[in-house]
């Protein structure tokens, strides 16, 4: 069994309290492995844990009251590899079923549908020198599992989150040989309104007015890779934090941000008119002249996990989507979202009133959504759940490995030669593991010879 950065999740009744839980290894001497157990106040409680070795085998003992808890002991048999481990499968197809991946992804069927092909050869020519002058672009080609890398533009610090997920899936199982380049900008790049001579761009973001191909956004993807590690949101944390219960949160609408967009400064500029309505207020001018007199002074950052004290959450693009659409859904408070051209990788499978309220782009009647959210107290609160579940379902670590292993894998199979190493192109070397020791188990006699 593969274990990654995502955890199992275990349910126990709500009046039930987990008094013990220890995860061991039977044929080791030690066991390093953080657990971390985040009551979600619903009645269950997720068990999460990061290993720092590789085992044989794990053994979970959940007890309450020293008496074990379902099927516990929980065994896992092994080889139980952990995330830094380099030890792909080969088997793709059985991993895709190990990890429940969908057998479609609609988004994905959506966004290729424009690249009935896709030539390698010609995209590593023509897309350098449409966009590589004045965007920042990274040119990947996997191989044989390995990783090559060539950067177009000036700004490619955001490689490292490219590089660190398609590391991390080239640890878990065989990707296909593919040959791709990736947007590192905020704003989707293929705007061509004709369908003719149309270049394969991967995109955070993706909008009604672009066809770039869209993966789940950096920020979402690097929570899942540093779950238990140096990112204190994730869309596990956010699942234990959720604030007070529905009835005792504050029936304030809230929002903080930066200037990114006119509609935000119009959002504060409401809330300064109807403070008792919406508490909304920057922490930070960056795009536009900060006026005091208009937008109130600026304001200290809170935790995010502090918004969950209010009932209604407002959801206003930046530059592009605002990607903490996910964390707030993950909450228990209802999301008010705005009409908008720009969407990440789950929004089309969203369903307004159902998992949101939405309301116009330009805030003509956020005022009336947020007054007929008070009147539907009810209502509102189912949506909340909605929204909640539908995270929960859809937006998990799991799912995102299976996002960008379905994608890679359909795009690849549009390609109609092999995709190559380009010149100037430099492998992308997997992190140094001499601190968390790993066999792989997987090699084959001539791999060892």
């Amino acid at each position: 069994m593969e274990v990654g950065p995502n955890p199992r999740k275990l349910s126990c009744s709500h009046f039930l309290i987990i008094t013990m839980l220890v995860i061991t290894a039977p044929d080791e001497q030690f066991t390093r492995v953080g657990v971390q157990i985040l009551d979600r106040k619903d009645g269950s409680f997720i068990v999460r844990y990061r290993m720092y070795a590789s085992y044989k085998n794990l053994k979970i003992d959940i007890k309450v009251k020293d008496k074990h808890v379902a099927k516990s002991p929980y065994i896992l048999k092994g080889p139980v590899y952990h995330e830094n481990c380099d030890c792909p499968r080969e088997d793709s197809t059985a991993w895709l079923e190990d990890m429940s991946c969908p057998q479609a992804i609609p988004q994905i069927q959506r966004d290729l549908a424009h690249f009935p092909s896709i030539d390698p050869d010609k995209i590593a020519k023509e897309i350098p020198q449409r966009f590589g002058q004045r965007q920042s672009l990274c040119h990947y080609t996997i191989k044989e599992n390995k990783i090559y890398i060539k950067t177009h533009g000036e700004h490619v610090g955001f490689r490292i989150f490219m590089d660190a997920i398609l590391l991390s899936l080239t640890r878990k199982v065989k990707m296909p040989d593919v040959e791709f380049f990736v947007n590192l900008g905020d704003w989707p790049l293929e705007k061509k309104k004709s369908t003719q001579n149309l270049h394969p761009i991967f995109s955070w973001c993706g909008s009604t007015e672009s066809k770039d191909i869209v993966m789940p956004t950096y920020d979402l993807t690097d929570s899942v890779l540093e779950t238990m590690g140096r990112v204190s949101l994730d869309m596990m944390s956010v699942q234990a934090n959720t604030g007070p219960p529905w009835e005792d949160k504050n029936t304030t609408a809230v929002w903080r941000g930066r200037d990114s967009r006119k509609e935000r400064l119009e959002l504060v500029k409401l809330s300064r008119k109807h403070p008792d309505i919406i508490d909304a207020a920057f922490t930070n001018f960056f795009f536009f002249k900060h006026d005091e007199s208009l937008y109130g002074p600026i304001v200290k950052h809170i935790s995010f996990f502090d918004f969950f004290k209010y009932k209604y959450q407002i959801n206003i693009d930046g530059t592009v989507a605002a990607y903490r659409l996910p964390y707030l859904l993950a909450g228990n408070s209802v999301v008010l979202k705005q009409d908008s051209i720009y969407y990440e990788h789950f929004y089309n499978e969203l369903q307004p009133w159902k998992h949101y309220i939405p309301f116009k782009s330009d805030l003509s009647d956020l005022l009336d959504k947020l007054q007929w959210a008070k009147d539907h107290d009810e209502e509102a609160k189912n949506i909340a759940k909605s929204g909640q579940e539908f995270a929960r379902n859809n937006l998990m670590g799991d799912q995102i490995l299976c996002y960008y292993f379905k994608l890679f894998q359909e795009y690849a199979s549009l390609q109609v030669s092999e995709p190559k190493i380009r010149d100037g192109m430099e492998k992308v070397e997997q992190p140094d593991d001499d601190l968390f020791p790993c066999t792989c188990h997987r090699k084959t006699a001539k791999d060892e010879l």
